[in-house]
């Protein structure tokens, strides 16, 4: 309320006073001069790229150049998000980041080029989290550098199979070890 009589004194704002002299402000006054006080808007809009290895960073910085010119097209401000990591990571920096953007309501747009960019495994499901928020998800399936996308998933195979052999011997180890322990 301090603040509103603040405002009044600067003239920012002129409250109707009722019969006993209460003042009354209009909540569009309010509203108004609340608009004037906050930060410019952030982008609302996210283009996230993403590839596996950095033997592949032209790609990533021509992936991020087609989604700013499809972003500009549109004459939408945005943020990027890039990252280099497996698509199977599931601690990718990049993602979470996205993610946590989305919980607090800083993104009403998501676009990104192919949806293993997304993610290898679990694309509807993060899709579906995406439209839970209100978020759109926008896939622009451009042209994708067959020979790369091939390469990239060959290593992303690789990176699975090393991922299930480390539990396994890991598990193996660990009960080997509890046997001699008896």
């Amino acid at each position: 309320r301090i603040t509103l009589i603040n405002w009044e004194k600067e003239g920012l704002i002129t409250p109707v006073r009722t019969a006993k002299g209460r003042r009354r402000y209009k909540k569009e006054d309010i509203e108004k001069l609340l608009g004037m006080l906050e930060e410019k808007p952030k982008p609302k809009v996210i283009l996230y790229a993403r590839v596996s290895t950095k033997k592949q960073e032209e790609y990533l910085k021509n992936q991020i150049r087609r989604l700013e010119e499809y972003a500009n097209s549109q004459g939408w401000q945005y943020e990027v998000i890039s990252e280099i990591a497996s698509g199977v990571n599931e601690n990718r920096r990049g993602l979470l980041k996205l993610l946590n953007k989305i919980k607090r309501g800083e993104a009403e747009k998501v676009v990104i080029e192919y949806p293993d960019r997304l993610t290898r495994f679990g694309f509807e499901y993060l899709k579906s989290f995406m439209e839970s928020f209100g978020v759109e998800l926008i896939v622009l399936n451009g042209k994708e550098n067959e020979e790369d996308a091939n390469k990239e998933l060959a290593e992303d195979l690789i990176a699975i199979v090393t991922s299930f052999a480390a539990r396994i011997y890991g598990q193996r180890g660990g009960k080997k070890h509890d046997s001699n322990t008896g």
